[in-house]
């Protein structure tokens, strides 16, 4: 590990699985390409990040993409997260067209730049399947977010996010039960896309009391700006924590309470609700 401008930047062990094995197999120079524009691709990503004023606080990068831990503080809405999410493919698109220039004059190894180009598009395609960790899947959960409550969002885009790569890792075996070969990468990106997605379903109640305690930034907007508080409608008896999971990701909110007759009894903002929540 070595630490760059405060980030902490790392090799994940599939990483170095892959370097032993293209040392064994003399493919050093691909492999070392590959390091090269996955590094690119995660430049991209901090980058992004870093001029919205999100703070990055790791990466662990990746033989197909990387994993960046993000500090945001409240201030990653979901078209900052998204931009976030599409600036490492962006920078797999820039590569494709430079080394297509290249290869229009004729310039360098001809063979090299269609490895470099083919790379390169591999990498950006895989990263966009709507899969999380992935950026496709950052993109389509941020996209949800904004029309759906952010708890069910996370909620079911990681659910969908664990049997996608169930699936993944199914398709990568079936050639064993016809008595063909394994797909041993497929496998080892399946499991990984698996294990991240359960860690983070795992993490899912702490992401969520995260997004309750920054919900003060969309407070501060909605001041701001003027916008329109949205409503949520709660009959007095209904569970604290089933109001909060309503809650949606860039709009604030005030909770129209009714009594047992159907009569609105109090008009509570979120923040209140936040604080009792708490216990503060």
């Amino acid at each position: 590990m070595i630490r760059i401008l405060g980030i902490d930047l790392s090799l994940h062990p599939l990483f170095v699985i892959i370097m032993l094995f293209s040392v064994l197999t003399g493919q050093f120079l691909e492999l070392l390409t590959l390091f090269t524009i996955v590094l690119i691709h995660e430049i991209g990503h901090v980058v992004a990040a870093l001029l919205v004023g999100v703070t990055v606080k790791s990466v662990q990068l990746l033989p197909f993409g990387g994993v960046a831990v993000i500090e945001d503080h409240g201030r990653l809405t979901a078209s900052r997260e998204i931009g976030i999410a599409l600036a490492g493919p962006l920078q797999n698109g820039i590569m494709i067209v430079m080394a297509l220039g290249l290869q229009q004059a004729g310039y360098g190894n001809q063979e090299f730049l269609v490895y470099f180009i083919n790379a390169n598009a591999i990498i950006a395609l895989f990263n966009l399947l709507p899969v999380l960790p992935l950026d496709g899947g950052k993109v389509l959960q941020a996209t949800v977010s904004l029309f759906l409550p952010y708890y069910y969002t996370l909620l079911w885009s990681g659910r969908v996010s664990v049997a996608a790569s169930i699936f993944v890792i199914v398709y990568a075996l079936l050639p064993l039960g016809a008595g063909g070969g394994l797909r041993l990468n497929m496998v080892m990106i399946g499991a990984f896309l698996l294990y991240s997605n359960l860690t983070d379903h795992r993490n899912l109640p702490y992401r969520f009391v995260a997004f309750l305690m920054n919900r003060e930034a969309v407070y501060e907007y909605h001041l701001r700006t003027g916008s329109v508080a949205r409503p949520i409608v709660a009959l007095s008896a209904k569970p604290l924590d089933a109001i909060l999971r309503l809650f949606k990701r860039n709009q604030y909110h005030f909770i129209y309470v009714l009594n047992g007759e159907g009569n609105v009894v109090a008009v509570v903002p979120e923040q209140r609700l936040i604080s009792t929540y708490f216990g503060m």
